[in-house]
């Protein structure tokens, strides 16, 4: 690693105004981007560098995640390191729509080292072994309403979602295609990768980037906690996995099935998830699909907590409404509380000794 500093120095007037993120000085002792993970593949033939029209003999580097880290001095025993979810890429957790601190510099400037990964096939890992059909299909509506922030235009009463349409529209613009098929495997090999450049450390994951997270924790050591911001799925042991809930989602919630010795590797570690609200409760499906998505997939992490603990894991589900914390988007980390949402995380990380 580098052995130099860097210093991210904001003057008194540039901390005062809200345009810019960072909210106090962060001295780094490294920076920088690396990618991980990955494959090569190579067409038949002979490579032909006379020809810029043959691509007989060719390879393709792709399915590698990309990963840019920040150490600060004197950095806290654990990196965090961030895995986003559908449709995003690491500008998930940057700076927030409205301009704010993200999870990436509230978590840097409170002396965590931090990762931000682009999943593979997604955003700057796009290079993909395998080709898909990007189409240019209007469907912003579709995401605002299955991420529970109101029905487009207008917000839901109490979502801690800034009103005006500029942040709206960075909102929406932070949606980013496939460039391949979403592979679980491919996404947990690459993150596996990251942990072994990055150490020890503990992961964070939002939404689809829970299915990928909990393998990568089944299968790196390195994981020492996960912290899961609304998953979309769970694994089960084998001959464990719950019925899939009737939903008037597109979307249905399912488990997935692990070998009862990968769900021990993986419930030996300290696990919390948390919820936010506008979901739902109870066992029969409602009209709004984009809030019914989380009624079920919020009663698969309940019955996932149940069988956990059955076999002694350290896993906690946590509805924010319960304690006391609401107006939560499936967006937490960029929600107007997002602070607040650091802090519960933060406490949590001191309560299992991970600090």
């Amino acid at each position: 690693m580098k052995k130099f500093f860097l210093t991210a120095l904001l003057g008194a007037s540039l901390i005062a105004n809200s345009s810019f993120a960072m909210t106090k000085p962060v001295k780094l002792v490294d920076q920088g981007s690396f990618f991980a993970g990955g494959t090569v593949i190579q067409s038949d033939g002979n490579y032909n560098p006379t020809d810029p029209k043959d691509f007989s003999g060719q390879t393709l580097h792709g399915d590698h995640a990309y990963v840019f880290y920040q150490i600060p001095v004197k950095a806290k025993k654990y990196p965090l390191v961030f895995l986003h979810g559908s449709g995003q890429s690491g500008k998930t957790w940057e700076t927030t729509p409205d301009g704010r601190d993200g999870f990436q510099n509230i978590f840097l400037e409170r002396g965590y080292a931090t990762y931000i990964i682009d999943q593979p096939r997604r955003g700057r890992a796009g290079r993909s072994t395998l080709p898909e059909n990007i189409s240019a299909r209007p469907d912003d509506q579709l995401w605002y309403y299955n991420f529970r922030i109101g029905i487009y235009p207008d917000v839901y009463d109490g979502v801690n979602f800034p009103r005006d349409k500029s942040s709206a529209d960075q909102f929406l613009r932070q949606m980013t295609p496939n460039t391949g098929a979403f592979n679980q495997k491919i996404i947990a090999d690459a993150m596996v990768a990251v942990f072994e450049k990055s150490g020890e450390g503990i992961l964070i994951t939002h939404s689809a980037g829970g299915g990928p997270g909990w393998e990568t924790a089944i299968r790196s050591d390195k994981v020492k906690a996960v912290i899961s911001l609304e998953p979309g799925t769970f694994p089960f042991p084998e001959g464990e996995v719950p019925p899939a809930e009737e939903t008037t989602s597109p979307f249905p919630a399912r488990g997935q099935s692990v070998s009862r010795a990968d769900f021990l590797k993986l419930i030996k570690i300290p696990i919390v998830v948390y919820f936010g609200d506008n979901i739902p409760s109870g066992d029969k499906p409602v009209a709004n699909w984009g809030q019914d998505n989380w009624r079920v997939r919020l009663n698969l992490a309940l019955k996932w907590a149940q069988v956990a603990k059955k076999y002694g894991g350290d896993v906690e589900i946590v509805y924010l409404p319960d304690i006391g914390i609401t107006g939560s988007t499936h967006f937490m980390m960029s929600d107007l509380n997002n602070l607040e949402i650091a802090d519960v995380i933060e406490t949590w990380l001191k309560s299992k000794k991970l600090i």
